[in-house]
């Protein structure tokens, strides 16, 4: 037997919005592991620039702050 026209067009239809679910479903699964390896990008940029920033640090510039530190501390103990 055949289904009538209508019945088909429900079929088709509710073929069609089973297909549609499952799209937006794909969609956002792509786009949320898109946002994780974007933040873990960005996370792996920022200690990249961290590790940079501590390698180009200047040994003279920290020595003459170490040196500051102690004098500062030492004038600090003889004042009490």
């Amino acid at each position: 037997m055949e289904q009538s026209q209508p019945q088909q067009r429900r079929a088709a239809d509710q073929v069609f919005e089973e297909s549609l679910e499952q799209l937006e479903d794909i969609l956002q699964e792509s786009s949320t592991e898109e946002e994780e390896i974007s933040q873990l990008h960005t996370g792996s940029v920022n200690e990249v620039e961290l590790t940079q920033d501590l390698t180009n640090i200047d040994l003279a510039a920290l020595e003459d702050a170490v040196a500051d530190i102690e004098q500062f501390l030492e004038e600090r103990k003889k004042t009490k």
